[in-house]
Order: structure tokens, then C-alpha cells, then sequence
């Protein structure tokens, strides 16, 4: 199938992907300007960002019921509500505004993620497409864009406000694409007949692996700009290239895995990914400069890019039919409380025992996959043939 035809067909999740890149890429790149406005360490700052997770967990386990209710219109209302929230924290003069602006950011994250990889995985099953891969890209894509054009206005002078205002209005620009003929997410909810397959160990274990990949992924995003300035000295632009420079790794990386995903064994691409994802997060931790902070970025951005997408695609594979939406959900939801307490974790651990130990600390979270993975092999193999 082209990559036309493909694009076509994932337009929608695509657009969501790219609006939550974009928005997250500019919340890493502005992190310093934020830290100075609020006058905060990075203990401190974890500690306000931590409330993050709390909203986001708490929206997904709505999703179901909030995308059910919605139909059609779930996944462009909650892409919306995601860009209005994320022009909040720039107008948070004082610290404690901020964890309020945050769990804003978190509500409607949470709710826009659920949301988006459901619709993937059953446009994948309709379809028999893989695009999981292709819409991770756009978010990889979209957080470069965000990280980049924040670092260019911060290089000007712009305020913390006026830069997260003009990228959440690009995010809601994003967002009117989300819009379809037919967006309805089927299976969300539990049927009261209880005609629906079980769970099972498959969202469990594929979360596990995502919370592992969104841990160290997103916590290396939202830590790399204060890692290579304060840790090496490098300037805002400089500070604003280290998510960049991850985020556009995987993209790339994301589009390249979309043609071998159908050749590769996915147990063997797990692996090989968090091995050389840990290698990466190493190298960034011991740069003595940010060109080689880039380099370890980037070596880490071409491991994680497989890791999450993939453990998404065969949650919605393994699942029962019936069950998948819901599967799905339940792997979102797991995997994400990587993507929230992973940054405010490493603040904890950047502030006790500084930056450098936070990366061997990602390191060793991305080395549990090679546990996980074989599980989700026995799983694989336990389903009728």
C-alpha cells in the first residue's frame, strides 16, 4: 500500500499524534524558562509536576466512558481540550498555580492518548495495516517541531506565556484534522451481556513494556535541555537540540521500523531496541559536551522508537476482537504512568544525586524489557492457533 493511501487511512490519529508532540516537545524545550519563573530546583519542580499524573491516570479511566458518550466527535474534542490546556502553564506566575496548570495538561493528555491508540489499533485490525509505527513518527515529528520552535522564540527573548500560547494554538490547528466521517470507537465500554472476551495478561504485560518505554523516553525529553545546560554549560538553543535531536531519532527511526515491523519478529525488535536505547541514555550520561550529549540521544532515540509502538501493536493484535478497544485502554493507562512519574522521578533522583545518575537510572529501567518481552512471547503462544 502506498504511503499516500496509508496516511489517508491513519489521518486522524496522525493529527492527534502530531498535536501531542508538538505540544509536549515545547513543555521540554521551555522547562528551563519555567524552572527560572518559578524559581525552583529540580526537586522542587518535580515535585510540582507531579500532580500531573494524578489528573491524567483519572482521565483515562473515564476515556472509555467520555469516548463512548462523545462517538465521532471523541477524538477531536479531547485533542482540543489537550492544546487549550498546555497555554496554561506559561501564565503560571507563582508555584502554586502551576500544579494546577499541569494537571490540566495531564486530564487531557490522558484522555486524548487513550483515545488515539484505540482508534490506531482497530484502523489497524479493519484494515489489516500496520500503523502504529507510522503514528508514533508524527508525535516524534511533531515533538522536534515543538522543541525546535521553542528554542528559536526563546533565543529571541520570548516569555514562557507567549511561546506555550502560539504552539497550543498550532496543536489546536492540528486538531480540526482529527475530525471524521466515521471516528466512532467501538468497544470501549464493557457490553452489559457480557459478551466481551477477557483481558487476560496481554495489556498487563504490553503495559509493562510501555510504561518502561514512556518512562525512560519521556523523561529523557523533558530532562535533556537542563541536563545540557546546566550539566554542560551549553545556551538555550543548544539546551532546546537534546529533545529535539531525540525526538527527530525516533521519528525517522518510527518511519523506518514501519517497513520492517512485518519482517522482524516483534519479541526480537523489543529486545533489540531497550538494549540499544540503554546504551544510549549511558553515552548521555557520561558526555563531557553536548555534541556528545546529542549523540547519546540519539542512539537512544533509534532504540525507543520501536518500543512502544510495538508493544501497542500486539496488545491490539493478541487481544479478542471484542476486547481489543478496551485492552488497548488498560495499556495506555499502564504504560502512562511511565510517561507521567517518569519525569517527576528523575527530578527526584537529578536533585539527590544529579542529571548524569538519572540517565543510568533510565538505562537500567529500559534493560527490564529484555524480562517483559519473553512474556509477552509465552503469551503469543499460548493463544489458539
Amino acid at each position: 500500500m502506498s504511503v499516500t493511501t496509508t496516511l489517508s487511512a491513519a489521518r486522524a490519529p496522525v493529527a492527534a499524534f502530531a498535536a501531542m508532540g508538538v505540544l509536549w516537545g515545547t513543555f521540554a524545550a521551555v522547562l528551563p524558562d519555567l524552572k527560572a519563573a518559578l524559581e525552583v530546583n529540580e526537586s522542587e519542580l518535580g515535585l510540582l509536576i507531579l500532580p500531573t499524573p494524578i489528573a491524567a491516570v483519572t482521565a483515562m479511566l473515564l476515556a472509555p466512558m467520555i469516548g463512548a458518550m462523545l462517538g465521532r466527535v471523541a477524538l477531536p474534542v479531547a485533542t482540543i481540550l489537550m492544546a487549550a490546556a498546555f497555554a496554561l502553564p506559561g501564565q503560571a506566575g507563582v508555584a502554586w498555580i502551576f500544579p494546577l496548570a499541569m494537571m490540566a495538561c495531564g486530564a487531557a493528555t490522558g484522555l486524548t492518548d487513550v483515545l488515539m491508540n484505540a482508534r490506531v489499533a482497530a484502523l489497524e485490525n479493519e484494515r489489516n495495516l500496520h500503523l502504529m509505527n507510522l503514528c508514533h513518527a508524527a508525535y516524534s515529528f511533531g515533538y522536534a517541531g515543538g522543541a525546535l520552535a521553542t528554542g528559536a522564540m526563546r533565543g529571541e527573548g520570548w516569555n514562557p506565556g507567549w511561546v506555550m500560547g502560539t504552539m497550543a494554538a498550532v496543536a489546536a490547528v492540528l486538531a480540526l484534522s482529527t475530525l471524521e466521517r466515521d471516528g466512532t470507537i467501538h468497544g470501549l465500554r464493557k457490553p452489559k451481556d457480557g459478551t466481551a472476551g477477557r483481558l487476560g495478561l496481554i495489556p498487563v504485560i504490553g503495559g509493562g513494556i510501555v510504561l518502561i518505554a514512556f518512562l525512560t523516553e519521556n523523561a529523557a525529553e523533558n530532562w535533556s535541555a537542563l541536563h545540557i545546560e546546566k550539566t554542560l554549560g551549553g545556551s538555550p538553543e543548544e539546551g532546546a537540540m537534546g529533545p529535539a535531536a531525540l525526538a527527530l531519532t525516533m521519528g525517522f527511526a518510527r518511519l523506518v521500523g514501519q517497513g520492517i515491523v512485518t519482517r522482524v519478529d516483534p519479541i526480537r525488535l523489543l529486545i533489540g531496541g531497550a538494549v540499544v536505547s540503554a546504551c544510549g541514555a549511558l553515552g548521555a550520561a557520561m558526555a563531557t559536551s553536548p555534541l556528545m550529549a546529542y549523540a547519546g540521544f540519539i542512539v537512544m532515540g533509534i532504540g525507543s522508537s520501536v518500543i512502544a509502538p510495538t508493544a501497542f501493536s500486539m496488545v491490539g493484535r493478541l487481544a479478542e476482537p471484542e476486547a481489543r478497544a478496551r485492552a488497548v485502554a488498560r495499556a495506555t493507562l499502564l504504560g502512562y504512568f511511565g510517561y507521567f512519574f517518569g519525569p517527576p522521578s528523575l527530578g527526584f533522583i537529578a536533585g539527590a544525586f544529579g542529571l548524569r545518575f538519572a540517565f543510568v537510572f533510565a538505562a537500567v529501567m529500559l534493560l527490564c524489557v529484555l524480562i517483559l518481552a519473553p512474556m509477552m512471547a509465552r503469551q503469543r503462544r499460548a493463544l489458539p492457533a
